[in-house]
């Protein structure tokens, strides 16, 4: 198994796209890879499925408890309400933000991506996502394209659930090759 030996860091919270952390957690762990649910808070967050709410899924790992010197990647789920609550969450900014610094790998589907935006880690990259960031990305310094999924250094991301398998061997691919020496293009890095 490619994965083996790996620990991949799920940061979500309340209001998750329920496949968008299933899938991806499926496919990491039939690579090899051990995963953690990290969350701000609680024992379980509630997905998305669509138009209501999904499954709950148990958190492993609350944020205040999480060290992201521990983790190999992290995967940032997308659904409206769950990045949108992160991104206000100056402990989560951070986690994200220390995974962006190391140049660990990172992948981020569907609105994933906007949590990136506060941690500093989209200047300068080629990235996709839900078409309703586009705006948000760009006048943060990324390149946006439509694209099923995009690989810029370790950087995955996709637009939504449909591009999952895209996402999934892509993920792993990049996961599987570790740190990625990004030079000098996150220096965008603050402290919000």
């Amino acid at each position: 198994m490619r994965l083996t030996g790996k620990r991949i860091a799920i940061l979500a919270t309340n209001g998750f796209e329920q496949s968008e952390l299933e899938v991806p957690q499926q496919g990491l762990e039939a690579a090899g890879a051990h995963t953690d649910i990290v969350a701000p808070a609680g024992a379980e967050i509630r997905g998305w499925k669509h138009t209501d709410w999904g499954s709950p899924v148990a958190v492993d790992v609350t944020l205040d408890r999480a060290d992201p010197d521990r983790y190999d990647a992290l995967v940032l789920p997308g659904g409206v309400m769950n990045p949108d609550q992160l991104r206000l969450n100056p402990k989560a900014v951070e986690f994200v933000r220390s995974f962006v610094r190391s140049g660990k790998p990172i992948a981020a589907i569907c609105h994933g991506p906007w949590t990136l935006i506060d941690a500093g880690g989209v200047s300068g990259r080629k990235l996709t996502s839900w078409p309703s960031l586009r705006r948000d990305l760009e006048n943060a310094g990324a390149r946006w394209v439509d694209q099923q999924v995009v690989v810029d250094q370790g950087l995955v991301t996709s637009r939504k659930p449909d591009d999952l398998p895209a996402f999934n061997q892509k993920m792993i691919e990049e996961f599987a090759e570790a740190r990625h020496d990004r030079g000098a293009a996150p220096q965008a890095v603050s402290a919000r």
